[in-house]
This record gives C-alpha cells, sequence and structure tokens, in this order.
C-alpha cells in the first residue's frame, strides 16, 4: 500500500513540474521570439493528458505560427480547434479560460480567432473566488497585464 502511494506521489508531482513548467514557460511567452520558442519546447517535451496540459500544447500549436515562415494559418487553425475541443470538454476549467482569453486577446484581429474574449474574462472573474491560492496569483499575473482587463477588474481580484 505504501509502495502504491508512494508510485501515486511521485506520478503527481511529475505531473504537477510539468504544468508549473509550462505555466512559467507560457507566462513568459510573448516577451520575445526566444521565449516563444522556448514555450514551444517545453509544450512539445510535457507529457500527459490532463486537459491543461492539453490546452497549453494547443496554445504552443498557435503560437508556432508566430516564429514559423509556412503554413501559418494551418497552425493557427489547428491550435485554435485543439484549444476549443479541449475547452468544450472542460467548460468549467478556469485556467483553459485563462490560456485562451491570453491568445485571443494577443493574436492579430486579421485572423479572426477572437470570439470568446468577453465570455472568458465574465467567467474568470466571476469563479475567481473559487479558486485556491495558487490559481488565483496566477490569475492575477495574468490580469496584470492582460489587454481586456480594466484597472477596476485587476482590482477586484483581490
Amino acid at each position: 500500500m505504501k509502495l502504491i502511494f508512494s508510485l501515486l506521489t511521485v506520478f503527481f508531482l511529475f505531473l504537477q513540474s510539468g504544468l508549473e513548467s509550462l505555466r512559467n514557460s507560457y507566462a513568459k511567452a510573448n516577451s520575445s521570439n526566444a521565449g516563444t520558442e522556448a514555450f514551444i519546447a517545453t509544450a512539445e517535451k510535457t507529457s500527459g493528458s490532463d486537459p491543461v496540459i492539453q490546452g497549453y500544447k494547443a496554445a504552443a500549436q498557435i503560437m508556432k505560427a508566430k516564429i514559423a515562415k509556412t503554413d501559418r494559418k494551418a497552425m493557427v487553425k489547428s491550435g485554435a480547434t485543439n484549444l476549443e475541443n479541449v475547452i468544450k470538454a472542460h467548460p468549467s476549467d478556469i485556467e483553459l479560460r485563462v490560456i485562451r482569453l491570453s491568445i485571443q486577446e494577443n493574436i492579430p484581429k486579421i485572423v479572426g480567432y477572437r470570439g470568446s474574449l468577453k465570455e472568458d474574462k465574465t467567467y474568470i472573474l466571476n469563479n475567481y473566488g473559487k479558486q485556491g491560492a495558487a490559481m488565483k496569483n496566477y490569475i492575477k499575473r495574468f490580469a496584470a497585464q492582460s489587454k481586456t482587463m480594466t484597472p477596476e477588474e485587476r482590482a477586484a481580484l483581490k
């Protein structure tokens, strides 16, 4: 029994460390092309069926278009489809909503992938209080640099 518990703990910690690595890398991805490349590399080497990991992998597919020379439209379309499917399967996962909101507010308007900005922002603001301390901190860091969050909305995230 102790062996099983130990193995599950190690697996959980491994999964969490991969997820934390993705979160940290994603936060720096828009700062430069090197940040984008680092995030894509981190996403590609992270494995797991966790919906949030799949959301970050979809975001990496979309962000590949930023640095790619060819097939940019296909990369965005594929990544957006994957992200939408993950969110459709897990609509109450606030981190997936943060990922989609950050992608949509940073993608060029001409791409046309901006349909959920208001919905995701509202969902995040309405469900912020139900989150644990780590997720609240993550959301606050996102909101601080967000283009769609107003100063009043940022102040409401306590």
